[in-house]
């Protein structure tokens, strides 16, 4: 009796060994474990979180970036500051009148040194029309040698001679009318004032 359960028993093995070998192989081909037949429903995950971008530290170059705008911006209000403080002056002469020129270059002069000693900037033009054009010509200034030394001494003054006159000097005495070369043509002697003072430069006739 003993002997027949135990040829049953490994009839048992080998039929059930026959049965799932397929299986075995199979899932050995593919790389996977077998697994039995009977599944169960999946277990839901929930998807992974997506992390929070954290924020970015400032770079060696954004920082670069920053203080060179910061430098620009203290720069544009050191400029503006500047022009708040510089002085604007123009002096008109419109005579042919030795003394006059002279005391217009006198005004240049004491105006130029006084902002000098303060330290603040200043500019000073000297602007000729009608028969004050004579004050820089070439050929007739009364002025002339004062008028060469303060352009190599005070840069800060120019001179404007009206073209206009020119012309009509050039035109009444038939030859070219020169002009000292320290001073600067303009179409407009007047012009120029009215225009230098809607810019808010200050006018002085002597």
């Amino acid at each position: 009796m003993k002997m027949f359960q135990h040829i049953a028993s490994v009839t048992t093995i080998v039929a059930a060994t026959v049965l799932f070998a397929p299986s075995f192989a199979a899932a050995e081909r593919g790389g996977r474990y077998w697994v039995p037949a009977t599944t169960y429903p999946a277990v839901y995950q929930p998807p992974v979180a997506e992390r929070v971008a954290a924020p970015r530290k400032a770079t060696k170059h954004s920082k670069a970036a920053k203080h060179r705008r910061d430098r620009s911006l203290l720069a544009a209000n050191a400029r503006l500051a500047s022009d708040a403080k510089a002085h604007r002056l123009v002096l008109q002469v419109n005579t042919n009148d030795p003394a006059a020129m002279n005391l217009t270059l006198n005004n240049a002069t004491n105006v130029a040194q006084y902002y000098k000693d303060l330290g603040e900037k200043v500019k000073i033009e000297v602007v000729t029309f009608g028969p004050g054009l004579h004050m820089l010509r070439d050929d007739t200034s009364p002025v002339k040698a004062r008028i060469e030394e303060m352009a190599l001494s005070r840069p800060e003054v120019s001179f404007k001679a009206c073209g206009n006159t020119q012309e009509r000097m050039h035109k009444a005495e038939n030859k070219d009318i020169p002009i000292v070369a320290q001073a600067e043509v303009v179409k407009s002697g007047v012009v120029r004032v009215m225009e230098l003072q809607e810019k808010g430069w200050s006018y002085v006739k002597p």
